[in-house]
């Protein structure tokens, strides 16, 4: 028992390091191109709308 929740830990405390990086890595990406970057989500937005709206046609 004592192993598994070792193993949870570790596994928590990996994720938590993980998306400290990821966080740091996209602040400076923000900070040095916002231009660039408000039109990549931009695209990403109606990528994954058009994503559901083909997921919701299947499911019909």
């Amino acid at each position: 028992m004592a192993t598994g929740t070792m193993n949870t830990m570790k596994n928590v405390a990996l994720g938590v390091a993980a998306g400290m990086a990821a966080g740091y890595v996209g602040s400076k990406m923000i900070k040095s191109n916002k231009k660039t970057l408000k039109k990549k989500a931009n695209r990403a937005l109606r990528e994954v709308g058009s994503m559901m709206d083909t997921a919701s046609y299947m499911f019909k």
